[in-house]
């Protein structure tokens, strides 16, 4: 007969920390606080995250931006480092502006932006059917639209030229480096939110070409990329007719560029 399963915090973080989780202080307190008073919940959730599922996703929440946003299976995990697209993209932006959020996941840089803005008109869109259920739930009450659709595809012709900003966390990893991302994206989050083409720009690019039809006069442009694909992407968005910049936070191990249409 198997051994009850501990509820003791030291047994617990002790486990984690055995199966290579870094934070396992900080992840087993969230688990306790998951299964207050539950322990056969509390095994089930303790064992899948033993097994490598990630813990947003076993909580159902990631926090981001200082927001908890919800997470559902499958669905791009708001990464800390994406702080540096919202903090860019705030400064760029004059009052009551038309937003859009593309490849935009759970929908945490819209609700992000959301709280920092006053958007006249704001929305989101996301090829994965996952991805904008998520979204939508995320937004609720915020008075933004969620799209389910190819990057502009989706989104009301009328404001073609009108954009005051676009911002896109894109997926940008090569698709020969999946196979050495950590499992915890690589095996549960969905590979078209991860996977960007041969050298990871193959979406990016597509948003640099059609945001400078978007975008109206003067209006901005922000993307996540790896620091090695900053020239690259200069080069793209400047063929588009864009002038970009680059900014990069050390702190966060982020790198975002941003370009204006003139």
């Amino acid at each position: 007969m198997a051994a009850p399963f501990s509820t003791d915090r030291s047994a617990l973080v002790g486990r984690l920390r055995a199966a290579g989780c870094v934070y396992a202080e900080d992840e087993a307190d969230l688990l306790l606080a998951a299964a207050p008073d539950d322990p056969a919940t509390l095994a089930d959730l303790t064992e899948r995250r033993v097994a490598g599922e990630p813990l947003e996703y076993l909580l159902g929440w990631a926090e981001f931006c200082g927001l908890r946003i919800a997470v559902d299976a499958g669905v791009f995990v708001p990464r800390g480092r994406t702080a540096l697209l919202v903090e860019a993209a705030a400064a760029l932006t004059g009052p009551a502006p038309a937003v859009v959020d593309l490849c935009c996941g759970s929908g945490a840089t819209t609700v992000a932006l959301a709280h920092r803005l006053m958007p006249r008109w704001l929305a989101a869109a996301d090829i994965d059917p996952a991805a904008v259920a998520c979204a939508r739930r995320n937004l609720t009450g915020l008075a933004a639209e969620v799209f389910e659709g190819d990057l502009f595809a989706p989104l009301p012709v009328q404001w073609r030229g009108r954009l005051d900003l676009v911002v896109a966390n894109a997926p940008y990893v090569p698709t020969d480096a999946m196979a050495m991302m950590p499992p915890e994206a690589r095996l549960h989050e969905a590979p078209v939110a991860l996977d960007g083409g041969p050298d990871g720009l193959s979406v990016l690019r597509r948003v640099g070409v059609d945001a400078a039809h978007w975008l109206a006069p003067g209006g901005h442009l922000v993307v996540e990329a790896g620091t090695t694909q900053v020239e690259a992407l200069c080069a793209a968005f400047k063929a588009a007719g864009l002038v970009p910049s680059v900014q990069h936070n050390e702190d966060l191990d982020a790198t975002a560029v941003t370009a204006h249409r003139p």
